[in-house]
């Protein structure tokens, strides 16, 4: 342990007399946190919504009074009048509009009638985003319309009712569980994997291989030195996180606790990763040039950003070995569910496996020899 902990201690203290490391490595994932927290997620407002009224009847501006109490209340959209459904249209192509409305001729004798009336709603169907959401604020609109009838006294459709045992999660608190896994792989790819690799450029590493220190004993130095400077960037993250997105009773002592110990497993299972990518590599270029590419390998495929169920099956494949996964269901259960270790148990094995299978493969692939 003498001679582990020698490594420890010189990897360390090189860590710390880096500030400039130090700091992309904690600030950078705080900083993507804020960013992407509130970029996604958020409520779509002041869409500009062209309305071509051909009825000019009760019944339309009954209709057009709603969509104004919308843009004055919760924003959704905005509506623009126009006199010509083809100049509206135009509009829509050229990006001066979201969405059309169409309010066909005779619309009013239709509700009179109950004749089936009908408006159209033209959108702009590239941005997905944009499009669903008008869609639903039209359709909850359009049912509000309709439901302005007399209800019959005993209803005779089956009616369902919504349940939330959680309150509301804004998308940054959604986010922060990825942004905490994020941090630990930032320092784990920098202050561990590139690190490494640099030793062996400027010869550093020939140092270790004239000592009687083992295989087993110089990975696992460097992994724990590696793990502790991610473990310090992963706390870094929580405990600003937790505040910067408000997270409810973030901070019992319980749930940090529990917390901690699942960053200490994600950071084993990426630096022992790490290691094993960079055990036979010699070129400094390699690890910044894949950089990248894990990231996106690894990050997004894993829930972080988006639910894992609505991936294509390869993408479904990826996620089941993807150790982010893991850890990004681990943190999202105890930050966004306050649950125990009962329910992140199977995240835990998994990471902790992980973990001691790359590293047993990093060790047999370490060569004593330059």
């Amino acid at each position: 342990m003498n001679r582990i902990w020698a490594i420890v201690e010189r990897d360390l203290r090189r860590f710390r007399r880096s500030p400039t490391l130090m700091i992309t490595s904690i600030v950078f994932p705080i900083v993507q946190l804020i960013v992407l927290g509130y970029a996604f997620g958020g409520k779509l407002k002041d869409l500009k919504v062209g309305v071509v009224d051909q009825d000019h009847g009760i019944q339309a501006v009954k209709l057009r009074e709603m969509f104004n109490a919308v843009h004055a209340n919760a924003r959704t959209f905005q509506t623009i009048d126009y006199l010509d459904l083809q100049q509206a249209l135009r509009d829509l192509r050229e990006g001066r509009l979201n969405g059309v409305l169409n309010i066909p001729p005779e619309f009013s004798r239709h509700v009179l009638a109950q004749n089936t009336p009908q408006v159209a709603l033209v959108e702009d169907n590239t941005d997905n985003f944009v499009a669903s959401t008008l869609g639903d604020a039209f359709a909850g609109l359009i049912g509000a319309f309709d439901g302005a009838k007399p209800a019959p006294r005993v209803p005779t459709q089956a009616t369902l009712s919504v349940v939330e045992i959680y309150p509301y999660v804004p998308y940054i608190q959604y986010f922060l569980a990825g942004s905490i896994v994020m941090s630990i792989f930032v320092t784990a790819m920098i202050g561990g994997g590139i690190i490494y690799i640099d030793d062996k450029a400027r010869g550093l590493h020939e140092g270790y291989l004239v000592t009687p220190i083992t295989k087993f004993e110089l990975i696992m130095g460097f992994n724990i030195a590696g793990a502790l400077k991610a473990v310090l960037a992963g706390v870094a993250l929580l405990l600003a996180g937790t505040a910067i997105a408000g997270i409810p009773h973030g901070y019992e002592p319980l749930r940090l606790a529990h917390m901690f110990l699942a960053i200490v497993t994600t950071a084993l299972a990426l630096i022992s990763m790490m290691f094993l990518l960079m055990v036979r590599v010699s070129d400094p270029l390699v690890p910044r040039a894949i950089f990248g590419v894990l990231n996106t390998l690894l990050f997004f495929p894993s829930g972080a950003v988006y639910p894992v169920s609505g991936f294509p099956k390869w993408m479904r494949a990826i996620a089941t070995v993807d150790p982010f996964t893991y850890a990004v269901h681990a943190f999202k259960s105890l930050l966004l569910k306050d649950t125990g270790l009962a329910a992140i148990g199977g995240d835990l094995l998994f990471l902790a496996g992980f973990a001691t299978l790359m590293m047993g493969a990093a060790t047999l692939l370490f060569k004593r020899t330059l």
